[in-house]
């Protein structure tokens, strides 16, 4: 169906919608999204009161799953929302027999925005098999297939098998070196032909067959075995590196990731390196600055490649450990005297101080005053601006180059005493 035919169709729907003002679960109209990729090769295969559906998957990350629409009287009706990107088969089911069903199926992104549509495709129920017993053994499925190298999982496809009496599959599945052989799951419907075997093992070799089951009780032989190699993670990364003398702040970086379907980066903390490592933050760049406003403060880091399909390169052993600059210590006074006229004082400096100053606090004419002094790059300091019997209290402070000041050093009095 052309697009404007499907959007007269959606339009349609919004007047309907709009008209019914007491609707409690009132429909929404699609929102198309023109840059998602369109659903492609949707095939059928009908029988009785079943019509199944086959498609090209799209793995694409802007993808979350898929709807499907049945065309009634002119309207869309949605008549299944599939929430896995990795599936490819479908079977509506208990529908009029002898009756011809025409549908459209779109891909949808997390914001539930749709694709445009896919062609339209139509298919014809038959009159319902008769069914009878089994006699003697039932053949097992013609034709099976593994897809290999998905992220945590295995898909399995298969031929639906031809006999009215078929009722389900049983799956079992042997772990690689295995002599054993596990049911795993079980697929409902006689033109139901696909099974997705979760949570698997990255970079790991599973072998599937498949057990034809009738509607009374009769098994096949299993199937021809396939093998499924699940895809393997993302490389470790190299080079991290995080810093320890920026002023408030933690610079991670390391090398590029080197993976073809590299997508992005996620940073894990801790503040101890033994705690659990919680998810930080994520960036594209081989860079990233963490803001802490504190000083001398230390977090524990682990960093991730992660992949277009959301698999990550396994945590390091050990974690690499970032500090934000430490305050300077504050200035050690040694030495405090004067000659009569003058005030002379020296210090031990913190190494990475690379000026001081100072102030002068001090009374006259019974008011006090305060002076102070900047730009000091010795450990000393000659006060020459003095007067016999007056005290004089001094601090000291040190700075960094990036301007960041220690506490001010104990205070030190002093008197020129009157001759």
């Amino acid at each position: 169906m052309k697009r404007s035919l499907w959007i007269g169709l959606l339009m349609a729907l919004g007047l309907m919608i709009s008209g019914c003002t007491k609707t409690l679960d009132t429909p929404k109209e699609p929102v198309v999204d023109a840059s998602l990729p369109v659903v492609e090769n949707l095939k059928t295969l009908a029988s009785g009161t079943d019509i199944g559906f086959e498609w090209t998957p799209i793995y694409s990350n802007q993808i979350e799953g898929y709807y499907l629409y049945r065309i009634e009287g002119g309207r869309m009706k949605k008549v299944a929302t599939i929430k896995d990107k990795y599936v490819s088969h479908y079977v509506d089911t208990k529908l009029n027999p002898n009756t011809t069903y025409s549908y459209q199926m779109s891909a949808y992104s997390s914001s539930k925005h749709e694709s445009a549509p896919s062609m339209r495709v139509s298919a014809t129920t038959s009159t319902p098999a008769v069914k009878a017993p089994t006699l003697g053994g039932i053949e097992p499925v013609s034709f099976i297939t593994a897809i290999t190298g998905l992220p945590a999982r295995a898909k399995i496809i298969w031929r639906p098998h031809s006999h009215p009496n078929v009722e389900s599959y049983i799956i079992e599945r042997n772990e690689y070196k295995s002599t054993s052989w596990d049911e795993v799951g079980t697929v409902e419907g006689r033109l139901s032909a696909e099974f997705i075997d979760k949570e698997l093992q990255n970079d790991y070799v599973y072998r599937y067959r498949v057990i034809v089951k009738t509607s009374d009780g009769k098994r096949s032989a299993p199937s021809q075995v396939v093998e499924a190699h699940t895809k393997p993670a993302p490389k470790s990364l190299v080079g991290v590196k995080a810093t320890s003398d920026l002023p408030k702040k933690i610079l991670l970086s390391w090398e590029a990731a080197t993976d073809a379907d590299f997508s992005y980066y996620k940073i894990y903390r801790s503040p101890t390196s033994g705690l659990f490592y919680s998810f930080y933050g994520k960036t594209h760049s081989t860079q990233f600055e963490d803001l802490i406003n504190d000083n001398g403060k230390m977090y524990y880091y682990k960093i991730v490649a992660v992949d277009r399909d959301g698999l990550e390169s396994p945590q390091p052993a050990n974690p690499v450990v970032g500090m934000t600059r430490p305050v300077l210590n504050a200035p050690l006074v040694h030495s405090a005297k004067h000659d009569g006229r003058s005030i002379f004082l020296t210090w031990n400096g913190d190494e990475n101080a690379i000026k001081y100053s100072i102030t002068k606090e001090f009374k006259s004419a019974g008011e006090t005053k305060q002076q102070n002094f900047t730009g000091i790059f010795e450990t000393n300091f000659q006060d020459s601006d003095t007067q016999v019997g007056v005290s004089y209290k001094y601090n000291i402070i040190a700075i960094d180059k990036f301007g960041m000041a220690s506490k001010p050093s104990d205070s030190v009095m002093i008197t020129i005493p009157k001759e």
